[in-house]
């Protein structure tokens, strides 16, 4: 005798119907993913990074040495680098809308549209940073760094001379 006792013949069967799994990053009912409309809707979340980040410094001046220490310093570490990435996204996305602003301005006034290439893209990127680090007067020491950084790669294909 089986477990699985049929169902009588007149009865009528009700099928259950299996719940699918929806992951809302592939979903269409999500909606399309847009990266201006994602910053404005959760802005909330970098004034509570910041609360995180002091209360994390906070908590490094307690210990001043071991394993927690070196577990605060990381986390720091990785916050910062997460705020400086945030960052630079902010100012790519900041001239990729000068950029096709500028675009719209010439074809209005009859102009055929002109796309940068990604080299040119990236020359004015540069450009823009060489600018911001010299408005905090950290251009000096980020040159003086990729020189040596240069030279040491420089030294590296150069012959060693063991006369």
């Amino acid at each position: 005798m089986s477990a699985k006792v049929r169902v009588p013949f007149l009865r009528q069967v009700v099928p259950i119907s299996k719940k699918v799994a929806r992951d809302p990053r592939f979903d269409d009912l999500s909606g399309e993913y847009n990266p201006e409309v994602f910053d404005k809707t959760y802005q909330f979340l970098n004034d509570i990074r910041a609360k995180e980040k002091e209360l994390v410094k906070k908590q490094l001046k307690k210990h001043r040495s071991g394993e927690e220490h070196e577990k605060l310093q990381q986390l720091l570490h990785r916050m910062e680098q997460q705020e400086m990435a945030q960052q630079e996204r902010k100012q790519q996305q900041e001239l990729r809308l000068a950029l096709k602003q500028e675009r719209r301005a010439q074809a209005q006034q009859g102009h055929r549209p002109y796309f940068l290439k990604k080299s040119e893209q990236r020359q004015l990127a540069l450009a823009e940073k060489f600018k911001e680090l010299k408005r905090s007067k950290k251009l000096d020491s980020f040159l003086s760094r990729k020189r040596r950084r240069n030279a040491g790669k420089d030294r590296r294909h150069l012959p060693l001379n063991k006369d």
